[in-house]
């Protein structure tokens, strides 16, 4: 199977555990991978045959901007459930970085990674 990476998507967003961060908000980064076929679109080089990845990245930042949930869990779990909605991923992995989690005498990041596959279908 086929894969687009996207990565170093970024937007500002409400999800955290403690009240400040979904009051104040925060930086959130998202990379990701995007499992189809692109055999198609390596023949005919026609973006009506692939993903066009641009809408993914605008659905990825719209959901982190206006989503308050307090667990990065459940909005990568959101952000996989949007994705597979396009028929034509068949599984997406989301790494999802808090980038400056408000941690006292913390400076990394925190992130997660999930990774879900479109359920079969039935015959």
């Amino acid at each position: 199977m086929d894969c687009i990476q996207v990565n170093g998507i970024r937007s500002y967003g409400y999800t955290g555990f403690l009240a400040a961060e979904q009051e104040l908000g925060q930086w959130f980064e998202v990379d990701l991978g995007l499992w189809l076929d692109l055999t198609a679109a390596g023949q005919s080089d026609r973006i009506d045959d692939t993903l066009d990845y641009r809408q993914v990245i605008e659905q990825v930042k719209q959901l982190i901007s206006t989503s308050k949930y307090a667990l990065l869990e459940r909005l990568a779990t959101a952000i996989i459930e949007q994705l597979l909605q396009y028929s034509q991923i068949s599984q997406v992995k989301v790494r999802l970085t808090k980038v400056a989690a408000p941690i006292p005498d913390f400076s990394g990041q925190i992130s997660i990674e999930l990774t879900r596959s479109r359920p079969p279908s039935a015959p």
